[in-house]
C-alpha cells in the first residue's frame, strides 16, 4: 500500500483531517514523568495509543528525539505506531535537504532505520536533493512551500524575475511539485494554517497534492479556514487531502497523570472541527 492509499484509508477509517504531531519536550511533560527524557517513548506511546482512531496521520519531530540522546526511542516508537494503528501513516518531520549522496542517506534513515511513510523536506537545493526520496516506491515526500513562522516572508513570499510570469517562490515550489518533480505522485507540499489565503493559492497551482498544514491550536491558525482553503473533494471521494497537524495543544492538553485522555479528548474536538468544516 502506498502512503497516499494508507492517507486515504486513515481518512475514510477514522473520518479524521487531524495530525497528531508528536514534539516530545520532557520539560512539559506530566509530574511523574517531567524532565526524564528516557521516557519519551512512554509520554508518546500513550498519547499514539490514546489518539489512534482519530488521526489522518501521525508527525514527529526528529529534533524533538535526537536532542535527548533518544533515537533508539524513536525506532521503537515507530514499531510501536505500526503494531498500534498500522492503518495510520507516519510523516518523519525531518526537514532534510541536501545533495543527492547525502540525501541517499537520509532516505535510508527516513525510510529504512525508521520506517516512516512520509518525510518533511526542503527544496531549496534543487531537484537532485529531493530525487533519492523518489526512489523508495510508495513512499511520500512533503516539500515546504508556505511555512507557518513569520520569517517564511524572507524567502517564500519573495517574486522571482527570471521565471516566466514572475510567481512568488513559494507559488514556483507548488508549479514544480504538481509537475516535473512529481515523478510518481509521491510528492505533497507543507503549507501553514496561519496563511489561508496562501493555502488556497497553493491549492490553485496544485489541485491534487496532499497538504500538509501545521499551525492549528498553539500557533493560532484556524481550523475552518483551513479546511475550506485546501480541501477538495468530487463527491465523496477526496481530490486534494489536506493533513492538518496539531502538536502542543493535543499533547499538553494536561499536566496531570490524565494527559492521554486529555489528548484523546483535545484530539476529538480538533478532529470534530475539522470534520464539520468540510461538511
Amino acid at each position: 500500500m502506498t502512503f497516499l492509499d494508507k492517507l486515504r484509508s486513515a481518512e475514510r477509517q477514522n473520518r479524521s483531517l487531524l495530525c497528531v504531531g508528536l514534539d516530545p519536550d520532557p520539560t512539559r511533560f506530566p509530574a511523574h514523568l517531567k524532565n526524564d527524557a528516557s521516557r519519551i517513548y512512554d509520554f508518546c506511546a500513550a498519547i499514539v495509543e490514546a489518539t489512534a482512531d482519530t488521526a489522518i496521520a501521525f508527525k514527529p519531530q526528529i529534533a524533538y528525539f535526537a536532542a535527548h540522546r533518544a533515537e533508539a526511542q524513536l525506532e521503537r516508537l515507530m514499531e510501536f505506531m505500526r503494531n498500534t494503528a498500522p492503518q495510520v501513516p507516519v510523516i518523519l518531520d525531518a526537514k532534510r535537504g541536501d545533495i543527492g549522496s547525502t540525501a541517499q542517506q537520509y532516505a535510508l534513515e527516513a525510510f529504512e532505520r525508521y520506517g516512516a511513510d512520509a518525510v518533511t523536506l526542503s527544496p531549496f537545493m534543487g531537484f537532485d536533493s529531493v530525487q533519492p526520496y523518489l526512489q523508495f516506491h510508495g513512499k511520500g515526500a512533503f516539500l515546504l512551500c508556505r511555512t507557518s513562522n513569520p520569517g517564511g516572508d524572507d524567502l517564500q513570499n519573495q517574486r522571482l524575475a527570471s521565471v516566466d510570469g514572475q510567481p512568488l517562490l513559494f507559488e514556483h515550489v507548488a508549479r514544480l511539485a504538481q509537475g516535473p518533480w512529481n515523478l510518481n505522485g509521491q510528492l505533497g507540499l507543507v503549507v501553514g494554517a496561519t496563511y489561508p489565503a496562501e493555502i488556497e493559492r497553493v491549492r490553485e497551482i496544485a489541485p491534487t497534492l496532499p497538504l500538509l498544514i501545521p499551525g492549528v491550536g498553539a500557533q493560532g491558525g484556524d481550523a475552518v479556514a483551513t479546511v475550506k482553503a485546501g480541501l477538495r473533494t468530487q463527491g465523496e471521494t477526496t481530490t486534494g487531502s489536506i493533513i492538518v497537524n496539531s502538536s502542543r495543544a493535543i499533547l499538553y492538553a494536561s499536566s496531570g497523570a490524565d494527559f492521554a485522555d486529555a489528548a484523546r479528548r483535545a484530539a476529538q474536538k480538533t478532529r470534530d472541527e475539522l470534520h464539520a468544516a468540510r461538511t
